[in-house]
């Protein structure tokens, strides 16, 4: 059986000629992004945004939930993709980041697409539940503070219909996981979730060894018609 291959430079050169397709708009914003040296490294990437498009359009996603907005690439990745009348909620902290993000959703045509909330994540979440009820989203993709993401992922759950898809970005965290002399309560936090998802029986699990690592968790229906192992 076949090993992980390792990706050199190279062969990430390779993958990105014959499968990325992103263009000028998306290019810009990482360029824009990668002027914030200190905060460059939490863009999302090229080929983690097109899976996100990918993913909107396989489920069938109509309302999507962000946690964690940044500069907005994810955002506009996956309201691309989403069908006429389909909208994202997404939610972050940072006044500044986000008026990044609304120029370029605004450049690419789908600032109607997007509804931006500010403050509190936690607060938000809960607030969407008293203002939309339970099970009322199709895709959550969470891409925001690590030590928080235990929580985001309850109430992800609770806002996600059967059969959705909860999408987590980080889960390798740098490869710090792996590491057992890594206890800062980032890497704790995300290695703790990790070992939780294992399991968590609501859920169908894959983690994919790309990026930085993406955990795709699909909630099962409550009689569990349709599980995978």
């Amino acid at each position: 059986m076949a090993g992980q291959v390792e990706l050199s430079e190279g062969l990430l050169d390779y993958v990105r000629s014959v499968s990325l397709r992103d263009d000028g708009i998306l290019r810009d914003l990482v360029a824009e992004t990668a002027l914030m040296p200190a905060l460059s490294a939490m863009v999302t990437s090229p080929e983690e945004g097109q899976l996100l498009g990918l993913l909107v359009g396989l489920t069938g996603a109509v309302r999507v939930l962000e946690i964690g907005t940044f500069t907005g690439y994810s955002a506009l990745c996956m309201a691309r993709a989403l069908p006429p009348g389909g909208r994202i909620i997404t939610c972050d902290i940072s006044e500044r980041w986000t008026r990044v993000a609304r120029r370029y959703w605004e450049r690419a045509g789908v600032s109607d697409r997007i509804e931006l909330r500010l403050g509190d994540a936690a607060a938000t979440l809960a607030g969407l539940l008293d203002e939309c009820g339970p099970e009322t989203f199709d895709l959550v993709f969470v891409d925001a503070d690590k030590t928080g993401y235990a929580g985001y992922y309850e109430q992800a759950l609770t806002h996600l219909r059967p059969g959705g898809l909860v999408v987590l970005d980080n889960t390798l965290f740098f490869g710090r996981v792996a590491d057992p002399a890594a206890d800062d309560p980032e890497t704790e936090a995300v290695r703790a979730l990790n070992a939780s998802l294992y399991d968590d029986k609501r859920v169908d699990l894959s983690m994919l060894v790309m990026a930085d690592g993406i955990t795709l968790a699909r909630k099962r229906n409550p009689s569990g018609e349709g599980a995978v192992l």
